[in-house]
């Protein structure tokens, strides 16, 4: 193993140690992981995402082994190298990676268990891409795999001025398509202009499934990518077109009602329920994606939308404002 700095023996974590609401937060100070393999590296955490996902395993909807430490995404520097890490990368060296637990000071990662850490460039901001590493992978491969998107599509995206939500309809309209966007309040259309959607509908306002089919000429959306879940399945289901595709991937209101599957017949609809793991299951198809998005921020064509960033001891008050709505964007903290 090498290191040139000296790393502390403990360090700060955000962990709970039960199910329930945002009060089982705990900010603690916890044992500094060291390597236990040569093929190990450890990394000091710089910038970490926010993501909805973490209320799931929080409330018990997706359970977990306690205590848990949150976080899953994150850009931080190498600080350690086992003698077999060591081929790939260095001490100094900008990372990215994907491993539960990255709301902490320090995170060691076995670079042969997981593929999921990516060398990034020297010059790099490292807030951006701990900003878009799994929401804009998600929106990446999701455009490419759950439903190629093509010139021309009409595309509908909920919660276009979210974090993900922002993703896609950039990525969206990068390939030419044309985007309509689906918001709940009417304070956030301008934004999702801004970020590039055609047409904006404001579901508390309007009746949206025929204020598309008006957009659309009678014809629907080849493609829809949802993460509300069940505020907004009936609507985006009535919005398809024939042979359309809809991508459902996320519970932000509840869990998406059952479906009979007859339904899917009168237009030959197609609906999927992906998840971006199934997309990056391999070293080449994690490198492949995340090297393209990563040179999409680096060359300015994919914004980050990084509306606030929290110190690591507020996650609390970061989860709140993105669990009740309040936020547009991406949340980040600050390690």
């Amino acid at each position: 193993m090498s290191t040139t700095t000296p790393i502390p023996s403990t360090m700060k974590a955000v962990r709970m140690h039960e199910n329930g609401g945002p009060d089982v937060i705990k900010y603690e100070e916890i044992s500094t992981p060291i390597l236990s393999s040569p093929s190990q590296i450890l990394v000091a955490v710089k910038y970490s995402g926010i993501n909805f996902i973490e209320s799931y395993f929080r409330s018990g909807l997706y359970p977990t082994q306690q205590p848990y430490t949150f976080g899953r995404e994150a850009t931080g520097e190498v600080v350690a190298v086992g003698d077999d890490a060591a081929v790939k990368f260095q001490i100094g060296d900008k990372v990215a990676f994907l491993e539960p637990g990255a709301f902490a000071e320090y995170m060691v990662l076995d670079t042969t268990a997981n593929h999921r850490i990516f060398k990034l460039p020297a010059k790099v901001d490292l807030k951006s891409i701990a900003g878009a590493l799994l929401q804009g992978l998600t929106a990446y491969t999701f455009i490419h795999e759950a439903y190629e998107v093509k010139a021309g599509d009409d595309i509908l995206i909920t919660a276009p001025a979210g974090g993900v939500g922002s993703l896609f309809v950039q990525l969206c309209k990068l390939r030419h398509a044309n985007v309509i966007g689906v918001t709940s309040t009417a304070s956030k259309v301008e934004l999702a202009k801004q970020l590039g959607c055609d047409h904006v509908i404001v579901s508390s306002d309007e009746d949206v499934a025929s204020r598309v089919l008006e957009i659309t000429n009678n014809k629907g959306v080849e493609g829809a990518f949802d993460g509300v879940g069940k505020d907004s399945f009936e609507f985006t289901f009535k919005s398809m077109a024939r042979k359309g595709t809809f991508v459902s991937y996320g519970n932000a209101s509840g869990p998406v009602p059952p479906l009979n599957l007859l339904t899917l017949s009168a237009k030959n609809m197609k609906i999927a329920r992906p998840t971006l793991f199934g997309y990056v299951a391999t070293p080449d198809e994690f490198n492949k994606y995340t090297g393209e998005l990563v040179d999409l921020i680096t060359q300015g064509k994919l914004k980050v939308n990084i509306s606030q960033t929290y110190p690591l001891k507020d996650y609390k008050y970061a989860t709140i404002a993105l669990e009740s709505k309040e936020s547009t964007g991406k949340l980040v903290l600050e390690i």
